[in-house]
């Protein structure tokens, strides 16, 4: 099953699921990032829009998403005033040109795409140098053994999510990202906040 297929399904009760949880680690985010007027800001894997409520009106925002029944959720999701038009695409592979975002915002979907750190890769090199691409997600630790994780992994992956992401991997790819910070959002520190800064 693919993803697009599997999220299709999912999409009617992914925020029954997913909107609890995740409701104020994304607020947290958000609150971080500290988005100005007139800044260009593109969040990859959208999904249904759980971040929209929380986004300030003033910067022009893109969000993409593999599954259309996904976006069609989060059209019906956008605060009025908010400047953001939704778009199918595939975060591994960005339609956009080079050093075009002020600001990439990726939460919960570098643990879901089959290849994270292309995901991360492709925002690297779609926000400008200066620009900061801003985590929400779940990672193993370096050297974490987390054996049921790593196991169940290849299964959930092909559902919904990943459990086996060591985010430092896919950081030690892309030399021109810096870490601003690393912290534990919650679980134990299994999900994290993270900045990055494209030196």
């Amino acid at each position: 099953m693919s993803l697009r297929t599997s999220y299709t399904i999912i999409a009617p009760f992914y925020d029954l699921v997913v909107r609890g949880f995740s409701q104020e680690l994304r607020k947290r985010s958000l609150a971080r990032a500290a988005l100005g007027t007139g800044q260009s800001v593109l969040l990859p894997g959208i999904g249904t829009g759980l971040d929209l409520p929380h986004l300030p009106i003033g910067p022009h925002y893109t969000g993409i998403d593999l599954t259309p029944a996904m976006l069609q959720r989060a059209q019906q999701q956008i605060p009025e005033g908010l400047n953001i038009e939704l778009q199918t695409a595939d975060a591994m592979a960005l339609p956009f040109e080079d050093n075009h975002f002020d600001c990439v915002i990726m939460h919960l979907i570098l643990a879901v795409v089959p290849q994270p750190q292309r995901a991360l890769a492709e925002a690297a090199r779609v926000v400008k140098p200066g620009g900061r691409i801003l985590i929400l997600d779940k990672f193993l630790r370096p050297g974490e053994g987390a054996w049921l994780k790593r196991a169940i992994s290849p299964l959930l992956g092909r559902i919904a999510t990943r459990t086996d992401v060591v985010f430092e991997e896919l950081l030690a790819t892309l030399p021109q990202l810096q870490v601003n910070y690393n912290e534990a959002a919650g679980l134990g520190g299994w999900f994290r906040h993270i900045e990055l800064n494209k030196l």
